[in-house]
């Protein structure tokens, strides 16, 4: 369970990372709509698992190796962001968060799933009632 520290830490960098994706979109990423949607921030505050989505983007794992080799690059934005909120710039690792097209599989199963109506008759209920 994180502390009242690592999730204010986490949200802080979430909402910074989120702004310099935003801003360097165009620049350093290749146009993507990146969003960042959870960080986890270690007890010690020294290193930032930094979840992402992507839009615009037809292969989001390969984007992420993109995002992992400019993390120095990154990190240094970060820094100037935070320098005088936070002692130590934690090490950000990057990985793809595919929850939201998992949900969508999730709904298009739930859309083809037949369930039929119950006849009047069927008295299933009240097999407790012998």
């Amino acid at each position: 369970m994180d502390s009242k520290r690592q999730h204010k830490f986490s949200r802080l960098i979430q909402k910074d990372l989120g702004e310099i994706f935003q801003q360097n979109s165009v620049s350093m990423f290749g146009g993507a709509f990146i969003s960042v949607t959870h960080v986890e921030i270690s007890p010690d505050l020294g290193l930032a698992k930094v979840y992402l989505s992507f839009l615009l983007t037809k292969d989001p794992e390969g984007k992420v190796e993109e995002i992992e080799e400019q993390n120095k690059s990154i990190r240094n934005l970060l820094a100037q962001r935070i320098r005088h909120q936070a002692r130590v710039i934690p090490e950000l690792r990057f990985y793809y968060d595919n929850t939201a097209e998992e949900a969508e599989k999730i709904d298009k199963l739930f859309e083809n799933i037949d369930i039929p109506e119950k006849k009047e008759d069927d008295d299933d209920d009240d097999i407790y009632t012998r």
